[in-house]
């Protein structure tokens, strides 16, 4: 049931995506996909690393818009992306649908399995983010309908057959993106999870950050109470439902994913 100081904000009107934007949404990461490999085929590593950070939060981005329908595209091609970010982020994006609906079902709640990682301290959310992987995906590899175990399995059965081929071939642009897809996916329930839920509590569950620049640099993704409380609007969208936020129910959305350099943490120093 929505708090009813959220009934005057307007957001309908968000949901629609205009064709460039669809068009965005789709194409999101391929540029930094290639960006890293061209730099890891030349040599050029840390350009490499560079790119893999861009791609890899691109595609949580376009994975999370996929979980929520709000790419702009229809269910088959949804399915399809899912299985092309499962291919190229080593993750099963199907296992992980399940668990991050779930997550939207009982925000930090008793069977949260992915929000519950932010009552971790921040430095065992990132020592244990490999266990943390592996959790949310075998989850949803155990849970829902049997369609949607089946489409995990598929994913699983793509990602050993990219993971193999990388490890037969030894080809160095595969093996690179194959050990840096790992370490990314290690790092997910900190900086997807526990940096946007951490202090929260089953009122205000989640945080959101202002800071243009961060925002940019995260594709939007740190708006996270806004998606929370609707999730129907597109990524593309939540910056203006931030600024309706702000303006008409800004008790949910004072507290920022980086508080440090905020008015309200200077104030404290």
């Amino acid at each position: 049931m929505r708090h009813p100081s959220l009934n005057k904000i307007e957001w309908q009107d968000l949901r629609q995506l205009r064709l460039a934007e669809v068009i965005y949404n789709v194409l999101l990461s391929l540029p930094f996909l290639l960006w890293s490999w061209w730099s890891a085929w030349q040599g050029f590593w840390l350009l490499a690393l560079v790119g893999t950070f861009f791609f890899f939060t691109a595609a949580l981005r376009q994975a999370h818009d996929c979980y929520h329908h709000t790419l702009g595209v229809g269910k088959v091609a949804t399915e399809l992306m899912l299985f092309v970010l499962s291919i190229t982020m080593l993750c099963s994006t199907h296992a992980i649908r399940h668990t991050h609906l779930n997550h939207h079902r009982d925000p930090l709640g008793e069977s949260d399995v992915e929000g519950n990682w932010a009552r971790l301290p921040w430095y065992q959310a990132i020592l244990g983010g490999g266990l943390f992987s592996i959790a949310i995906q075998w989850f949803g590899l155990t849970h829902g309908s049997h369609r949607n175990r089946l489409l995990v399995a598929i994913d699983m059965m793509l990602i050993v057959t990219v993971t193999a081929a990388a490890f037969i071939t030894m080809y160095p642009v595969l093996i690179y993106h194959v050990l840096v897809m790992i370490l990314a996916n290690t790092m997910v329930g900190f900086f997807a999870v526990w940096s946007v839920h951490h202090g929260c509590d089953e009122g205000v569950f989640a945080r959101s950050e202002r800071r243009p620049f961060i925002n940019l640099l995260t594709f939007n993704l740190l708006y996270h109470i806004e998606h929370h409380l609707f999730p129907a609007v597109p990524t593309n969208h939540l910056p203006e439902l931030a600024t309706r936020l702000d303006a008409q129910a800004p008790e949910w959305t004072r507290q920022p994913v980086i508080p440090i350099l905020t008015t309200s943490y200077l104030e404290k120093m």
